[in-house]
């Protein structure tokens, strides 16, 4: 007998599924800056999909890439086969990533790529003869998808705590929020370089030999946008340096423009050892992540293999042919309409739209950077997160899409947003702001 489609066998990921169920949110279609709802009503996309639809919606060069890709070669295995624009996508990253980063192992999501590079710079320590070096160190509020590896060296208390004792080894670096003196920042804080300093701390303790790895987001994003202190990636780079630990940056977010450069990195000046992406890889159309890692790190784990396979890990799906397609026409949209560049130029625009909210009802703090914004309320008693949520519904009905993250909501457009974008953004939300008690 045939199921009448009443919602409830998707089980929903990071949804109140029930709440959902009973006044869903659901979009039919999607061109330029907007969705469209079901029932037909325009909805601007004021979170680039989920951090991913850079370039905006239904671009037809990517949608006929993966078409011919799909009618000429629909799959090919990645172990000990290949295919032509799976070498040709990690040539176009190299070419836009950090110098000296010129090796890309491919992932299909976020999470598979930071579980990646974890896994790597173990087997890069063990491989160089140093395999005491096992232990990884992540920060609070950290972000670092949903694998055991990721939430093990994340700091999302939510995302951790239904899971057991999930990875050994792992140690936590402070958080950088620091609202008593860095409320209303623009841009980079003025205070909290010094908590780089922390680091040592967890050095000290555990000892260099047995630390591998540390891990953070430079801006960390889906705990509520918050941009490093100035100075702050610096001083881990050096720490880092100075006892011989890798330091992975996760760019999930920050990849491919959204700080209006190709990565964080850039925009920050600062080199980590590897990095991990996805997202914006292709535009969301698709799904792929990467793990992209500095030479040293490729050509000494096939230097000092002890067996034919080099790295014994990877995916079904790794480098899969369509997944390559959109990549290379997705990065060919980055380029040839200056979509980086773009952002760079609207994100002053955008901080000053934010900031008008200031004075809104409830609001107790603004966090920006790059096309990046972030506004929190002040949580009801008792009810933390309800603002928040409230908000996004309110904001959905005035025909706009935000995220939220407990009380705060992020503003994280497609990075072809015009100005009268950002205005229908920010409006909606004080006109939200005023309706909620």
């Amino acid at each position: 007998m045939k199921r009448v489609n009443d919602l409830e066998s998707y089980w929903m990921p990071f949804t109140a599924n029930r709440d959902f169920k009973k006044e869903p949110r659901l979009v039919y279609s999607a061109e330029g800056m907007y969705y469209k709802s079901v029932e037909g009503k325009d909805i601007l996309d004021a979170t680039a999909g989920l951090w991913c639809v850079n370039a905006g919606h239904n671009r037809k060069r990517i949608t006929q890439a993966i078409t011919e890709q799909a009618s000429l070669l629909d799959y090919a295995p990645s172990f000990q086969f290949g295919h032509p624009k799976a070498f040709e996508l990690a040539t176009r990253i190299a070419e836009i990533f950090p110098e000296g980063m010129n090796h890309v192992f491919f992932t299909n999501s976020g999470s598979e790529a930071v579980d990646t590079t974890l896994k790597i710079a173990l087997a890069y320590h063990r491989a160089r003869g140093k395999g005491t070096k096992t232990r990884l160190i992540g920060r609070e509020r950290g972000y670092h998808g949903v694998g055991f590896g990721g939430i093990s060296v994340g700091g999302m208390p939510r995302n951790r705590q239904y899971f057991g004792s999930l990875l050994s080894g792992i140690d936590h670096m402070p958080h950088t929020f620091d609202h008593e003196r860095n409320a209303f920042s623009k841009g980079q804080p003025e205070h909290g370089a010094e908590l780089a300093d922390r680091l040592e701390d967890i050095i000290a303790l555990h000892d260099a030999s047995t630390i591998a790895a540390v891990i953070v987001e430079p801006m960390a994003g889906s705990t509520g946008v918050l941009p490093p202190p100035k100075g702050y990636l610096k001083k881990l780079r050096s720490i880092c340096s100075k006892h011989d630990i890798l330091l992975i940056f996760d760019e999930v977010i920050t990849g491919f423009g959204r700080l209006g450069t190709a990565t964080a990195s850039d925009y920050f000046g600062v080199i980590p050892d590897i990095i991990s992406c996805a997202k914006g890889i292709t535009n969301g159309v698709i799904p792929m992540g990467g793990a992209v890692v500095k030479d040293e790190i490729y050509e000494t784990m096939l230097e000092e293999a002890d067996n034919p396979i080099e790295l014994f890990h990877g995916y079904t799906y790794s480098g899969h042919p369509i997944a390559a397609a959109a990549g290379l026409a997705t990065l060919d949209i980055y380029k040839e309409e200056e979509l980086f560049k773009r952002a760079s130029e609207l994100a002053p625009y955008m901080e000053s739209a934010a900031h008008d909210l200031k004075d809104a009802n409830h609001v107790i703090d603004i966090r920006n950077i790059g096309l990046v914004a972030a506004v929190e309320l002040a949580p009801r008693k008792d009810a933390v997160g309800e603002r928040g949520y409230e908000l996004m519904k309110r904001v959905w009905d005035k025909g706009v899409m935000v995220r939220f993250t407990q009380d705060t909501m992020a503003v994280t457009p497609p990075l072809i947003a015009e100005k009268k974008h950002i205005d229908q953004m920010f409006d909606a939300a004080r006109q939200a702001l005023k309706e909620i008690n």
